[in-house]
């Protein structure tokens, strides 16, 4: 009876079930299908399980040999596409994390530098000129609370500041 069926897609799973000129007329029909179409994807889902149960049965004859052969391209196919669409949105949350990340560090980079002018500008104000022995101290202010910093810097006089401050840096202190 299969044979009998109109070629329309709401029959075209039935007609793969088919055999002879039926069966390969349904399976040109679906290989003809646009890749997006969710026909094609339900009909390959299924197509691939019935492959899967062909293929492990050992008294298979050999229409269904022929049909899991012919079917073989189409299932490699719809494998490649799944792991292409993977792929693609692996790449695209990749992408989605990292501005965020480079977005998350930008801000906070901004928020050092930022600070870092704030507090060269502070001593500036309370000391006049900026001087080395100053400037080697800003990272040192700039990693403080910045209400602790802003209050040292009022607080105490340059030689006091100079020297509850000491450079960290190493490659520095000779200047200091």
């Amino acid at each position: 009876m299969i044979h009998r069926l109109p070629r329309t897609p709401e029959t075209l799973w039935l007609r793969l079930l088919g055999r002879g000129t039926v069966q390969q007329q349904a399976i040109d029909e679906l290989e003809s299908l646009l890749e997006e179409s969710l026909l094609r994807a339900s009909v390959l889902e299924l197509l691939s399980n019935l492959r899967t149960s062909l293929e492990s049965n050992q008294d298979t004859d050999p229409e269904d040999r022929e049909l899991v052969m012919r079917l073989s391209p189409l299932y490699l196919q719809r494998l490649q596409e799944a792991t292409q669409t993977g792929i693609e949105q692996g790449i695209q949350q990749g992408l989605e994390q990292g501005l965020e990340q480079g977005l998350e560090q930008g801000r906070q980079q901004g928020i050092r530098q930022e600070r870092q002018r704030a507090i060269e500008s502070l001593l500036r104000l309370r000391f006049g000129a900026m001087d080395e022995a100053l400037s080697l101290r800003i990272p040192e202010l700039t990693a403080m609370n910045p209400e602790e910093a802003m209050a040292l810097i009022w607080r105490v006089s340059r030689e006091e500041l100079l020297s509850q401050l000491p450079v960290t840096d190493p490659d520095l202190q000779h200047g200091s």
